[in-house]
């Protein structure tokens, strides 16, 4: 994978691993036009693991074109992020393991009304898994530290 910008990879492998932003991916849709998403992810093995209903509009599109963009960046200055492109396998989460994850990192566990919801068992669920091509970073702190 290739790795540009401002961090090297373990300091973008150590940001995507602690941020608990949505992941914004755009893909193309089977006509040709483009499609952005945001998702929760978690960051394993090097891929970046989201979760969406079996239903969804991006599952679609993603069998029809496994490539993707994304961003991960904070939302406040001083701004920073990791943006890239790369590609997508999309698979069955029967178990809703990977769902149960996100809600962990994101909400600090699954004891919501919208746990019970995305998790009710005649809802189907997949993962969607990133596999990156190239990376680029960027740390804005230093040009914005009176921001």
């Amino acid at each position: 994978m290739n790795v540009t910008g401002t961090w090297t990879r373990a300091e973008a492998t150590s940001f995507l691993a602690d941020a608990t932003v949505p992941i914004r991916v755009a893909c193309r849709t089977p006509e040709g036009g483009l499609w952005m998403l945001s998702l929760w992810f978690l960051p394993w093995d090097g891929s970046l693991w989201c979760a969406t209903g079996a239903d969804a509009d991006v599952v679609r599109y993603l069998s029809h074109d496994d490539g993707v963009a994304f961003e991960v960046s904070t939302n406040d200055p001083p701004y920073r992020g990791v943006r890239g492109a790369g590609t997508t396998t999309v698979e069955a989460d029967a178990d809703k393991s990977l769902l149960r994850a996100l809600f962990d990192r994101y909400l600090g566990g699954t004891d919501n009304r919208l746990a019970d919801r995305l998790l009710d068992d005649d809802r189907d669920e997949v993962r969607i898994r990133i596999d990156p091509s190239r990376l680029y970073t960027w740390d804005f702190a230093d040009r914005m530290r009176d921001a």
